[in-house]
């Protein structure tokens, strides 16, 4: 008889990925269930890996990824931070990076601190390794400050994650606050991992990284959302020289779990580096406020700075009830609990077409007024 192991037990199969599941049974849905770019990667990158695959170069790379490729990637965060020979290693996208990050920073009993909500993966994976969650509660503004990231600290915390833009809120955190919480950061000691696979897509200005004032950090970073490719899987890890040996471990870690990112999407990616994609970010600005404009009357929410998601308060901020309602009407939303410890608001990726975006508005500001009213489903 198979006996399914205990650590299993502590981890559910993800809410996200379960609404999107939903989507292929459902006629014509509005589905701001996921969280990945609905415009097409760049002709030239698409080009490249069909060349990548049709030269053969379909067989394993070395554990850390192709010279070629991390020459380019360091030299790059050298020029952005002034790090001298950084180490990086390509992963099996950010993802990737992640979970080799804890799997080798993370023993049992170890403080991971997160900012409530959180993209749901931290948890999860925090927990698999023998962590404890420190959960930073920024509601109802969903702003990190240096205050209460301060006072969830605790003699236990080791790692901050830390994700500006951030999924599901959309805030990005000001350089100001940046600066604090780096400051909070080096008086803790911690180790920072930051999660910035929506860099690009801030809207009112650079998303700034708190590697510019915190050595002590690992940079997350990857090519899925802003060049369109998220099955590719394709990701990097960079850190400061101080910070090789973490590096080292998780190439070693990477050596049995993973193997090596996919080739032929490493070759692609140098060509992606050089790829302007303005115009993809200038239409997901008007897609957020296409998305704010539409809600703000009867719905409470933030104005997202960046990524593409909303995180939306829940009328009578009974978000499980809410999103059971929208299902029923055609729109697949995920509730607030996949992503926090509270179940108040839910989340809404506006990586969809427009007129998409606006039929879903029409059907949740409806929903909306009959609750208002008092009418049932």
């Amino acid at each position: 008889m198979t006996t399914i192991a205990k650590r299993m037990a502590l981890i559910e199969a993800s809410g996200i990925r379960r609404i999107w599941q939903l989507a292929a049974t459902m006629k014509d849905p509005v589905n701001f269930s996921i969280g990945e770019p609905d415009f097409a990667a760049p002709e030239a990158v698409k080009r490249e890996a069909i060349r990548a695959i049709e030269s053969d170069r379909n067989n394993y790379t070395v554990t850390a990824g192709i010279p070629e490729l991390r020459q380019v990637l360091a030299a790059r965060v050298a020029a952005e931070f002034g790090w001298q020979e950084p180490a990086v290693l390509v992963t099996s996208g950010l993802s990737g990076a992640l979970t080799l990050a804890l799997m080798a920073i993370v023993d049992a009993g170890d403080g991971v601190l997160l900012a409530d909500p959180y993209f749901v993966s931290y948890k999860h994976l925090t927990v698999l390794q023998g962590g404890v969650c420190q959960f930073v509660d920024t509601y109802p503004d969903f702003a990190l400050t240096a205050e209460r990231l301060r006072s969830a600290v605790t003699k236990t915390s080791k790692v901050l994650v830390l994700n500006s833009p951030t999924n599901p809120t959309g805030r990005v955190i000001p350089v100001e606050q940046l600066q604090a919480i780096a400051q909070v950061a080096r008086e803790a000691g911690l180790l920072v991992l930051s999660d910035e696979i929506y860099r690009d897509f801030s809207y009112d200005g650079p998303a700034e990284s708190i590697a510019n004032y915190y050595e002590n950090t690992l940079l997350l970073r990857g090519f899925s959302k802003t060049y369109g490719v998220p099955g590719w899987r394709l990701g990097y890890v960079a850190a400061p020289k101080a910070l090789a040996g973490v590096i080292d471990a998780m190439t070693t870690l990477q050596q049995y779990t993973f193997v090596c990112a996919p080739h032929p999407f490493q070759v692609a990616a140098l060509t992606a580096l050089g790829c302007d994609t303005s115009a993809q970010i200038a239409a997901y600005r008007r897609k957020r406020d296409l998305i704010y404009e539409g809600l703000k009357g009867p719905f409470e929410l933030h104005r997202p700075e960046g990524a593409f998601y909303a995180f939306v308060r829940a009328p009578g901020g009974r978000a499980t009830e809410f999103v059971e309602r929208a299902i029923q009407r055609g729109v697949l939303v995920i509730p607030g609990s996949v992503f926090s410890q509270q179940d108040s608001h839910f989340r809404l990726s506006y990586a969809t077409g427009e007129a998409q975006i606006r039929r879903g508005i029409e059907r949740l500001c409806a929903l909306a007024g009959e609750i208002a009213g008092g009418r049932g489903n």
